[in-house]
């Protein structure tokens, strides 16, 4: 097989550029700033194909086309997964070996994530105050506002289960149509499966969240995180944003017989 002009491996993928972005700020190096570097920069790179894959969810959930989006779910299930498994290779980095270069991570944090600001504003958490944070340049602050302005995944999923004859405007609504679904999922097996995507996909990310707030404690305890921010006490306020309550609270309405 032909190989095409100036194409190889390396010029696909574009290793050289890729490896040349890990850029050590402390002087001399320390070691393991470059660990942290790297694992924060592979963050990105999965958030930005969970953002590809939750656009094709997005797309086939409008289209009321249901068995893609088990796959694309499959695919983000597995890359959650990866996310809380890297806080493992991150926990190979000692406190002191951390606060060795920690001061020249100030005034950047993860805090000001772009990408994972999006993930969230796309799944319905729409935290706007923490913006004012967040240098951005003309085109990041076009994305968020975007994300801000379309419909969260939420909305599209209530939008599914309205085309397929549920209620779905009100708390009380989402409450019953779930208990009819998860009480008869063979008769709407394909809505059964998506919310049992929709409920994994939101206990992975809690699973994730958590793993950060002890990681983020173990690491620096009660200080405060670079940037500004509460370190682990802001972190551990997040654990209770989930994406989708109703699907949480109608576990208590499920009874005996659940599934005949």
């Amino acid at each position: 097989m032909q190989q095409k002009d100036g194409l190889s491996y390396g010029t696909y993928l574009q290793i050289d550029d890729l490896l040349a972005l890990q850029r050590p700020l402390s002087s001399p190096a320390h070691h393991d700033e470059m660990l942290f570097i790297v694992i924060h920069q592979v963050y990105e790179l999965w958030f930005k194909l969970i953002l590809h894959e939750m656009s094709a969810v997005i797309r086939d959930l409008r289209a009321g086309d249901l068995m893609p989006v088990a796959k694309h779910f499959r695919r983000i299930h597995t890359i959650q997964r990866l996310l809380e498994q890297q806080v493992d290779v991150l926990e190979t980095m000692t406190p002191q070996e951390f606060n060795a270069f920690r001061d020249n991570l100030n005034p950047a944090s993860g805090f000001q994530s772009i990408q994972f600001r999006e993930l969230e504003f796309l799944c319905g958490v729409r935290r706007t105050e923490t913006l004012q944070y967040i240098q951005t340049s003309d085109a990041q602050l076009e994305r968020l506002e975007r994300r801000l302005a379309e419909p969260s995944l939420y909305d599209h999923v209530k939008d599914v289960l309205r085309a397929r004859g549920f209620a779905a405007d009100t708390h009380d609504d989402l409450i019953e149509t779930y208990k009819t679904i998860y009480t008869n999922p063979r008769a709407h097996y394909d809505l059964y499966l998506l919310l049992e995507d929709l409920i994994e996909f939101d206990e992975r990310f809690l699973l994730w969240r958590g793993r950060h707030v002890r990681m983020v404690e173990r690491m620096i305890g009660a200080r405060k995180g670079t940037g500004g921010s509460l370190g682990a006490a802001y972190l551990a306020t997040t654990l209770d944003h989930r994406f989708f309550p109703e699907l949480w609270e109608v576990r208590t309405h499920l009874g005996k017989g659940y599934g005949e």
